[in-house]
């Protein structure tokens, strides 16, 4: 009788610990798939600058993924011709699949990264809140011996909101 109660007892546990470990699995299961989502969610992130933009040439796939309208292909030729220099390159070489609305669509979401010294006007024009004629004028500016004086010479002609977006843009040295 004591070894029948004896291998009840056990069998009991061993159903409780099996039990147990199903459910710890699939609360671990769960936990590791949030952490993926939330690490996913916060290399879109950092992939991003304040104003939602994507740099073009450091950009992941998956950050390319959440640009409307873009596919496989796309994110290829985003891919294969970077690094871009300027956005007028970005135009030409994303111009040859789609048209230009769509390709000024995309630049809603990417931006190529600026160079105080070297950046065509178009590419400098992507810095909000410039115009032509301001744009000349920092070009006249050149060459500029710092990041920090070429954005002072940029506050004469936008918000502190607009130069704390250019300011992301800016190539890293």
């Amino acid at each position: 009788m004591k070894n029948i109660f004896n291998k009840t007892i056990s069998g009991s546990l061993l159903v409780l610990l099996t039990l147990s470990v199903a459910a710890c699995s699939g609360n671990s299961k769960k936990e590791t798939q949030d952490e993926d989502t939330q690490t996913t969610a916060q290399s879109l992130d950092a992939n991003k600058t304040a104003n939602g933009k994507l740099n073009i040439n450091t950009a992941t796939e998956e950050a390319f993924r959440t640009i409307p309208k873009v596919g496989d292909k796309m994110v290829h030729e985003f891919d294969e011709y970077r690094p871009y220099v300027s956005i007028r390159e970005f135009r030409q070489e994303i111009g040859k699949y789609v048209d230009e609305d769509q390709v000024a669509a995309y630049e809603d979401y990417i931006y190529v990264p600026i160079h105080r010294n070297d950046s065509d006007p178009q590419t400098l024009m992507q810095i909000p809140g410039l115009d032509d004629d301001e744009t000349q004028e920092l070009i006249a500016g050149r060459p500029y011996t710092s990041d920090q004086a070429f954005f002072d010479a940029l506050t004469s002609f936008i918000s502190d909101e607009e130069l704390a977006t250019a300011k992301t843009y800016m190539k890293a040295e």
